[in-house]
């Protein structure tokens, strides 16, 4: 792994992502839209108006939860 990746697990399941990246970088990554998810990052929830400015770290862990309506 070079000093361009980081290693994160998401859901438990080991990621590699380019350094720098962000949340939003992730839930994006994922295919996911960011309406429709609520994120935690070790531990903490990220309000998803800070899903952009909120950058990842080696080591993280990040549990990502969709909502999906219905009727």
């Amino acid at each position: 792994m070079g000093a361009d990746e980081l290693r994160i697990h998401v859901n438990g399941e080991a990621r590699v992502l380019p350094a720098g990246s962000t949340v939003a970088d992730l839930v994006r990554a994922l295919g996911l839209a960011a309406a429709q998810v609520a994120v935690e990052r070790n531990k903490a929830v990220v309000r998803r108006a800070e899903h952009a400015t909120t950058p990842l770290a080696e080591g993280d862990r990040i549990e990502v939860v969709t909502f999906f309506g219905g009727g």
